[in-house]
């Protein structure tokens, strides 16, 4: 895998199995990541030294991932010039529609990138971030071709065994 590019941040632990899947994406493509574990409530100044410190330690990309009041992405882009993309995890008393407004609804001048609730989030988290870095880096960007090949390949073979009955 290539040198860090991409920081991730989950507010609990038990995020784990939803950013494992940003994680298998990234890997995907060879981008290079860090994950950790960082609350905005609990650790609020860790939060803000991670993102301050993000670009110089020359990461390009920071994806955030909270479920309920979810203001760890919010947090992180506040304190960085990096991209942030957030992906609100589903749970608690709301089913994660709190996460999702908390994640999406943020103030003139602060953006964050949403992403969906539910396991499609995290995936589609780690291809902005591969989307973004491509930007700079042609042989990236010819990997992500590839993979929009490759989807429309299973849609035409889904194609074809729907109208082989």
């Amino acid at each position: 895998m290539s040198d860090i590019k991409v920081g991730i941040v989950m507010g609990s632990d038990s995020d784990w199995p939803l950013v494992e899947k940003a994680c298998k994406t990234l890997e995907k493509f060879g981008v290079g990541y860090e994950t950790r574990v960082i609350s905005a409530h609990r650790t609020p100044e860790e939060a803000i030294e991670y993102s301050r410190s993000a670009e110089g330690r020359s990461l390009k990309v920071i994806i955030a991932a909270a479920g309920g009041a979810a203001h760890l992405a919010g947090v992180l882009a506040a304190g960085t010039v990096l991209p942030v993309i957030g992906i609100p995890v589903v749970g608690g008393a709301l089913n994660g529609l709190d996460a999702l407004y908390a994640t999406v609804q943020m103030p003139s001048g602060v953006p964050v990138a949403t992403v969906a609730l539910g396991s499609a989030g995290p995936v589609n988290a780690a291809l902005l971030a591969v989307q973004i870095l491509g930007t700079a880096d042609e042989a990236l960007r010819e990997k992500f071709h590839a993979h929009k090949e490759e989807l429309k390949a299973k849609v035409a073979a889904a194609n074809s065994k729907i109208n082989e009955k």
